[in-house]
């Protein structure tokens, strides 16, 4: 479900996931956390076989994305599988709980696990469940819960809300380049691809950032940008459109007016715009038969016009006068291995947590793939980047000279 405009997306909850081997109560665990019947469960090793999320409110930490995940020691062909969505859930995981049985010591399974927190520096804590059954932990280290008895339930809560970082709290989207009682233009498309009845992610969260600075939205379509622009009784301090109208709005908006889009203000937002600057510089160099990935992190129906399917891809071949092959993902679906790409373009990254979108960007640049977005390649290829780039004076800058 799309999130309105007063409730927090999931992309910008903390997300914990409740990781382990078959049988360790896992699934009982997460219930007694999250005080609902979340997790099916059973005395049969293996129940939970698919990741499990519920996005919820969590006293002490409001609200959160709760991941409860197949055991990590899972066997046969479909237990291989169920491991490998166990650790693709870590690319998402902001605060892990490792699950053990107390009357086990810690075996291969889990320093498998923790050695995969700390490569991805997740921070986590380690916890023997059923302590109802032993007095203690056989080699002194686990936090001791029992979710039968509901023992150290709500410590454990304290916990793990310790373990929630606040230095990017006051991450902003517009908060930067905007002041109180600037005015701003956002132009939002409505075309056969916009939802029906809704404003897609970004431009809910632009709106609400906005609103939070004192700023003065107004919105209009790319049709009635210039009669806006005419009718306002100043100049508004920034234009900020969808990435796909970028060649219109930017020959309807005067040079003097700043102008960027939702996908460059997420690019920001999500911690690689200085990336994605340097990753669209590599469209100029695609050959023939270069393969070229554009992915998604929203799963949608694709109609006609759809800017990844039908806009980037033409747009990519006429700027470039090459003959690419394009290769199009979405949701969670996205290559272990990028290594036989030439170029990397992602969406926003709106439905994605800045951890899961900093993976996918370092899964690319680990292979030696240039990584980008949709609004700063479509920046790019209509030859007004720099301008787009005008709100970020020190990214601005990395395009001189």
């Amino acid at each position: 479900m799309q999130a309105s405009l007063n409730s927090t997306p999931s992309s910008e909850r903390v997300h914990i996931g409740f990781f382990g081997r078959r049988n360790a109560g896992k699934s009982s665990l997460v219930n007694k956390v999250t005080g609902q019947e979340l997790a099916v469960v059973s005395d049969t090793p293996g129940t939970t076989t698919d990741p499990v999320t519920k996005a919820m409110e969590l006293l002490p930490l409001g609200p959160v994305v709760i991941i409860d995940t197949p055991g990590f020691d899972d066997e046969g062909e479909l237990g291989l599988l169920r491991v490998r969505k166990t650790a693709q859930v870590l690319n998402r995981t902001d605060i892990a709980v490792l699950v053990t049985d107390i009357t086990k010591p810690l075996g291969e399974c889990e320093r498998e696990l923790i050695s995969l927190f700390e490569q991805k520096k997740i921070p986590y804590i380690t916890v023997g469940n059923k302590c109802d059954l032993a007095k203690k932990a056989p080699d002194g280290e686990r936090f001791l819960v029992s979710a039968r008895e509901d023992i150290n339930i709500y410590e454990l809560r304290e916990r793990i809300a310790s373990l929630v970082s606040t230095q990017d709290q006051t991450r902003r989207i517009v908060g930067s380049i905007v002041g109180e009682n600037d005015l701003a233009v956002l132009v939002v498309p409505i075309d056969k691809a916009a939802p029906k009845g809704r404003l897609i992610l970004p431009q809910q969260m632009v709106i609400r950032d906005f609103l939070e600075s004192g700023a003065i939205p107004v919105v209009c379509r790319e049709t009635e940008l210039a009669k806006t622009l005419g009718s306002l009784a100043r100049k508004p301090s920034v234009v900020i459109t969808d990435s796909q109208a970028f060649a219109y709005v930017s020959r309807h908006t005067p040079q003097d007016i700043r102008l960027t889009s939702f996908s460059i203000l997420m690019a920001k937002y999500k911690g690689f715009l200085e990336t994605a600057v340097k990753g669209a510089k590599a469209i100029s160099s695609l050959k023939d038969g270069d393969s070229v990935l554009i992915s998604e992190g929203c799963t949608h129906h694709r109609q006609c016009g759809d800017i990844g399917s039908v806009k980037l891809p033409a747009l990519l071949k006429k700027t470039t006068g090459r003959n690419v092959e394009i290769t199009l993902t979405s949701g969670r679906e996205f290559p272990e291995n990028l290594s036989g790409y030439a170029l990397c373009i992602h969406c926003g990254g709106c439905m994605l947590t800045e951890r899961e979108m900093l993976y996918r960007m370092r899964a690319a640049l680990d292979c030696g793939v240039p990584f980008t977005n949709y609004g700063v390649a479509l920046g790019a290829m209509n030859g007004i980047l720099k301008r787009t780039l005008s709100v970020f004076p020190e990214i601005e800058s990395m395009l001189e000279g």
